[in-house]
């Protein structure tokens, strides 16, 4: 680099492997996937590696609870309950993330909720009533906030040309948690763990092994990460490269944006689905289909796998159409995505044949993912100084979805509260067509304004801070 007598930005790294925009923070203008450099590309693999291994020992108990509802003698109404709570616990710990997010950055609270996420993991095993169930799954559930910090380290690292992108695949990636979990705890780890002991004491002691990976995972992103492109917040803040965020003035700007309870409701009509497909799908298929447990998971686990691709699809979509219409075209993509996922609903809920469930699953499973991905398209453009909080109320809607689903589930038959759930998913797609993004057309409204630059997350100038979040709130 020339020495043109110009002081030198006391950012962390004055170089990147990655091409970047200095106008948009030195996000990078690109995603490669096999390189694990720092700090773009390690914030992506840390990013959707602990969402993975928080979504794991979120689910780990999913497909083993055939056997605890026998060992416990439990019913119905009492695993449903538990399940519940395990995506209800999460809503809160969502709404504080996001703004906590802005203020201190992903990296650490990573850290913080898989250590003590990962405590209640390991002590499964000590559940002996429906009660302890309840408790043990509402405590577990915080591993769910994570979702929080993955989507706001990639919208952190990644320009608005590729933030679609970069957001679904971190976020399908950390998903595919949920069909992992499936087939490792139910299918791998479960039956392995019984060769040496009866079953009870095979559901009470195999936890241990995703706590232990959870522990160690968020020791370790502290000492192998950055929270943005220059550097970790606290010596940007040092050295006057950030303001201090108000974490209530990020989450008051955010709340009271109008676009952001649209994206909740169709948030929780793909992500509220896939977290109770993540709990009924094992019981569901052993139930109807009259499946071994084993069995079942490993059907179950397909739901989850299709993560490895949908989501990002989503986001890869959202992108394409953005490129092509602007915003209006990232609409389009998750309205039409929503329509088709309603659409699987429906013929899944009348599946009675067990190859004919398992095909439209599959397809039910892709639509809902990439509408996800599609969602977190949008999210980063609705008011980009508050991107954390936002994400945070956004994903809170996805447990919020999951709690109402769940409901239905515990109070109707099986196919009923799969038509409700389609019912809902279709209403969501009507909505988008009130999504009215400042300087971005609608679907059927608005109209872009001529200079769309450094429209997603980056740091405001200190003096800019709190003036952009009072303007986006008038």
């Amino acid at each position: 680099m020339a020495d043109d007598g110009a002081p030198i930005e006391p950012k962390k790294y004055q170089t990147y492997a990655l091409q970047i925009d200095p106008d948009q923070d030195d996000k990078a203008k690109e995603i490669k996937l096999c390189n694990f450099s720092r700090p773009h590309m390690r914030a992506f693999h840390c990013s959707w590696w602990n969402f993975f291994v928080a979504f794991f020992i979120w689910f780990a108990i999913a497909p083993l609870l055939p056997e605890i509802k026998e060992t416990l003698q439990l019913e119905k109404k009492q695993i449903w309950t538990a399940n519940i709570v395990s995506v209800a616990g999460t809503i809160l710990m969502r709404f504080a993330l996001g703004p906590a997010c802005d203020k201190y950055g992903a990296r650490i609270l990573f850290a913080v909720v898989l250590c003590t996420a990962s405590i209640p993991t390991a002590l499964t095993g000590l559940v002996n009533s429906a009660t302890g169930l309840v408790i043990l799954r509402l405590f577990i559930g915080i591993a769910g906030g994570t979702f929080v910090m993955c989507q706001y380290w990639s919208s952190r690292m990644f320009t608005k040309e590729v933030v679609g992108t970069a957001n679904a695949l971190v976020g399908g990636w950390g998903n595919l948690g949920g069909g992992v979990t499936q087939l490792v705890m139910g299918s791998v780890l479960f039956p392995l763990f019984k060769l040496g002991m009866s079953p009870e004491q095979a559901w009470r002691t195999v936890c241990i092994v995703p706590a232990v990976v959870a522990f160690a995972s968020g020791v370790l992103v502290i000492f192998i990460s950055d929270d943005a492109p220059k550097g970790n917040y606290k010596e940007l803040k040092k050295n006057g490269l950030m303001p201090e965020v108000s974490a209530a003035a990020s989450f008051r700007s955010g709340a009271a944006n109008f676009n952001t309870w649209v994206l909740f409701i169709q948030y929780g009509c793909c992500f509220g689905v896939e977290l109770t497909m993540n709990n009924a799908a094992a019981s569901y298929f052993r139930t109807k289909f009259k499946l071994t447990t084993e069995s079942a998971a490993a059907i179950a686990s397909i739901f989850g796998f299709m993560n490895l691709f949908a989501r990002g699809l989503g986001g890869f979509c959202s992108d394409k159409m953005n490129a092509k219409m602007g915003m209006r075209g990232r609409i389009l993509a998750q309205t039409v995505l929503l329509i088709f996922e309603s659409i699987m609903v429906f013929i899944f809920a009348n599946s009675e044949n067990l190859a004919g469930a398992i095909v439209v699953m599959v397809f039910f499973s892709v639509f809902v993912q990439a509408a996800e991905g599609s969602t977190y398209g949008i999210v980063p453009y609705v008011n980009p100084p508050c991107t954390g909080s936002i994400a945070g109320i956004v994903g809170a809607g996805g447990n919020v979805g999951a709690v109402c689903f769940g409901l239905g589930f515990r109070q109707l038959p099986a196919k009923n509260a799969f038509i409700v759930m389609a019912s809902c998913i279709m209403g969501s797609a009507v909505v988008g067509a009130f999504i009215n993004i400042k300087g971005h057309r609608g679907l059927f409204f608005g109209q872009d304004a001529p200079d769309q630059k450094a429209t997603t997350l980056a740091v405001p100038a200190p003096e800019d801070d709190e003036e952009a979040m009072d303007n986006e709130e008038k």
